[in-house]
């Protein structure tokens, strides 16, 4: 919830709290906000909103508060805001389930269909929501290949170059003033970069997790770690295991 906080009060530009990267020779930026941007297409990714997680949850008899799409759209407005991009990729579980696009209030369609205006706006097809966003400005496919990228939802089994996705949602832990600090983090090793979940309400899994066996160059590897207000680069070696 601190980036929630972070983005009520942040200005609306201010690169000296992001981080730049390159992934297949493409240049990027990470933002603590949890978008990355990519300057030269004016593109703006991101990945596992999870929107509607309180709805869903609500439907299968668990009561979690209902504010996740709330506080999750309040933050893409803000990474919108900051980078004002001509495209918006949302790389899958944009909703907690099948149903959450259909079911989502129209108060929150509405500050979807403001953000989207005058862009393009691009929803990658998740796990959580295959069938696509329903009824909501946009395009729903399963990836998108474009100017030597590809995006997707879930991690390649193959090399990985030039690939961004999401599904892991990665996390990182470091050692800060006598104690351990845990945040998600971007885990690029400049062949491909995994995004960490944007979505409030959802949680990490660690890099040293045997899930992210085999997708990174772990001597490239670096955790771009979402911080209050700035990025945290840390390479994988510095990381707590």
């Amino acid at each position: 919830m601190h980036r929630l906080l972070h983005a009520i009060s942040a200005p609306a530009a201010n690169v000296s709290i992001q981080t730049r990267t390159t992934i297949n020779g493409v240049a990027a930026i990470c933002d603590p906000l949890g978008g990355l941007y990519l300057p030269e297409g004016r593109t703006l990714v991101v990945s596992d909103l999870h929107l509607e997680k309180g709805s869903a949850f609500a439907r299968r008899g668990m009561m979690l508060p209902p504010y996740d799409t709330l506080a999750t759209l309040r933050i893409l407005e803000a990474v919108v805001a900051r980078h004002s991009p001509a495209t918006v990729i949302s790389l899958g579980d944009n909703f907690h389930d099948r149903k959450g696009s259909a079911a989502m209030p129209e108060n929150f369609r509405q500050m979807v269909a403001a953000m989207a205006r005058g862009r393009e706006w691009i929803w990658i097809n998740g796990n959580h929501d295959p069938d696509g966003a329903q009824g909501l400005p946009g395009t729903s496919m399963d990836e998108l290949r474009h100017a030597g990228l590809v995006f997707r939802h879930e991690p390649s089994t193959g090399d990985g170059i030039g690939e961004i996705a999401g599904h892991l949602h990665p996390s990182a832990t470091v050692r800060r003033r006598e104690r351990s600090v845990r945040r998600a983090c971007f885990a690029t090793d400049g062949r491909r970069l995994v995004m960490p979940a944007f979505g409030v309400t959802t949680g990490g899994l660690d890099l040293r997790h045997p899930a992210m066996t085999g997708l990174f160059d772990r001597q490239q590897l670096i955790a771009h770690m979402l911080g209050r207000d700035r990025i945290y680069s840390v390479r994988f070696a510095n990381l707590l295991g």
